[in-house]
């Protein structure tokens, strides 16, 4: 039997910038979704706040474009005012907000396949 995935329409909350401190232009983005490429979205994104209601809200963080390479897992609420040399010394490339629970099993997954889970938007 398949897990339902739940949709909210207005959390998570992923603000990012295109300056680090949360400088610069920047776009909020809702729901469940995944940023194949975070240099396609304000030339780059140097800081981010991912805001949710639910405990179970991740934020997952790739070193390459299509939810590649390696990854670092967030629960709950966060604001990174630097994303360079944020993984291991690499920057951020791609990203997931979700307010699923996604588990490490999931998350290897996704990096695996480049394929979200269902009723994620992807961009």
């Amino acid at each position: 039997m398949k897990k339902e995935v739940q949709i909210s329409q207005t959390y998570p909350r992923l603000t990012v910038y295109s300056e680090e401190n949360y400088r610069g232009r920047s776009r909020i983005y809702t729901g469940n979704l995944g940023i194949r490429n975070t240099d396609s979205i304000l030339d780059g994104i140097e800081s981010l706040r991912f805001f949710s209601t639910s405990s179970n809200a991740t934020l997952v963080l790739f070193t390459r474009t299509r939810f590649r390479g390696s990854f670092r897992i967030l629960r709950g609420n966060r604001n990174i005012r630097d994303l360079d040399d944020y993984i291991n010394g690499n920057d951020v490339e791609s990203i997931i907000s979700t307010n699923q629970r996604l588990t490490l099993t999931q998350v290897r997954n996704i990096r695996d396949t480049g394929n979200l889970p269902a009723g994620y938007r992807l961009i």
